[in-house]
């Protein structure tokens, strides 16, 4: 039986608890970039998807994504089905210096923010109801399928060598393409005439990002499972991404725009959060500079285009999750390297071009999945229940006509 690491479990405790807090901070940063009529609306999207998956990841997920395999590398089996048998003692498998139940926490954190990053693209018109159903099935039939694909040592990407240390294609691509599939779906919003609305809030914005960032900590260096040297890599390529991106767009928007926008810089840094996600315990700081730059650029680009094509993916979760997931997976077959971690690949530059194509199947097999299941669900839940709400709902804001409550008193 292995044995337990004080050091290791306590940094793998804490960083749970650090993505914890990504998801109220993704519930500010949401809120202040919605109308002041939605706030409430927005904000309880991501706070109650924590404790609904809280609750179905125990029941069933978890098993789903990292229980023993059921043969072909796709799906866990039932055996932890409400984590029968996933106890304090360590895993055979997972972190074998943690307890299992403290591997099974980590990965449920990642479970919880993902299908709340969605909501970003449905904003301010979705009916309550069947934004529940949405969460609890495509929780099960996405995010849980793909976890065991990548990360799962069964699952079939990871067999073909795919490198996602934290989650730009689990978390972030699938996110992102659903995010863009449910924006199409249920259509732009109502009397919005402008491509965009302006931000009710932009400090409660700016809050949530720096929690965001502050969270993204237990994120990528809670990834490596230990306190050790990786995390201290991952913990530092971590910061420099966010850094660079932050820099990059807000440089871009200044020469675009004619000022620097504190929007820009708040949506630069989690472009380039999410980039060094699935690199951040693969590269090094100077490739990290790199992939921040990159991503800056690209997902600036990307949030141009959404306007000019008017999908209204209101809070941009695409341009910013998709497109910088897909480029950071991408960006981690380049710049692999088995100097930073010896039990990771090489990529492009270290010698080994092969990785960058196993990271672009994976890139386009886990988005093309996320949107067939993404609309394959839509559809269902709007058979049972209409997804959006009606024209008056909408427009007197989903504080008042789902919850029966504002945020503001006038």
């Amino acid at each position: 039986m292995p044995e337990i690491s004080a050091g290791d479990t306590a940094w793998v405790l804490m960083s749970a608890a650090l993505v914890m807090l990504m998801t109220p901070g993704l519930a500010l940063f949401y809120g202040g970039l919605v109308r002041s009529k939605n706030v409430l609306s927005t904000i309880m999207h991501s706070f109650f998807i924590l404790a609904l998956v809280s609750v179905t990841w125990v029941l069933w997920g978890y098993t789903l994504a990292f229980g023993p395999d059921t043969g072909l590398g796709l799906i866990g089996g039932l055996d932890w089905l409400g984590l029968d048998g996933v106890t304090g003692e360590p895993s055979s498998v997972y972190a074998t210096t943690v307890p299992h139940l403290a591997f099974m926490a980590f990965q449920m954190m990642f479970a919880i923010i993902t299908p709340a990053l969605i909501t970003g693209a449905f904003a301010e018109r979705k009916r309550f109801k069947a934004f529940v159903l949405f969460a609890v099935i495509w929780s099960t039939l996405v995010y849980a399928p793909i976890a065991h694909w990548v990360w799962s040592p069964d699952g079939w990407l990871f067999g073909l060598g795919m490198l996602d240390f934290a989650g730009g294609t689990v978390v972030h691509l699938s996110s992102g393409v659903a995010a863009l599939v449910a924006a199409l779906f249920i259509g732009r919003r109502a009397g919005l005439i402008a491509p965009a609305t302006e931000p009710h809030d932009v400090p409660m914005t700016i809050l949530g990002a720096g929690l965001l960032w502050f969270g993204w900590f237990g994120f990528n260096a809670g990834s490596a499972l230990a306190a050790n040297g990786l995390a201290a890599t991952a913990f530092v390529t971590t910061n420099t991404a966010a850094a660079m991106a932050a820099l990059t767009w807000v440089t871009l928007s200044w020469l675009h725009r004619g000022t620097p926008s504190v929007l820009g810089a708040a949506i630069g840094a989690v472009a380039g959060l999410v980039a060094i996600t699935p690199a951040a315990g693969y590269v090094t700081p100077g490739a990290a500079v790199l992939i921040g730059m990159a991503v800056g650029i690209v997902c600036y680009g990307a949030a141009l285009l959404r306007l000019r094509a008017r999908v209204d993916d209101a809070l941009d979760v695409f341009s910013v999750h998709g497109v910088g997931g897909a480029l950071g997976a991408l960006a981690t077959g380049i710049f692999a390297t088995t100097a930073v971690n010896a039990g990771g690949l090489d990529g492009l530059l270290a010698g080994n071009p092969g990785q960058l194509l196993v990271q672009a199947l994976g890139v386009g097999v886990v988005a093309l999945y996320s949107a067939a299941a993404t609309a394959g669900i839509l559809v269902l839940v709007n058979l049972v229940v209409p997804i959006r709400v009606p024209r008056p709902a909408e427009e007197a804001g989903l504080d008042l006509a789902q919850h029966g409550e504002i945020a503001y008193q006038p």
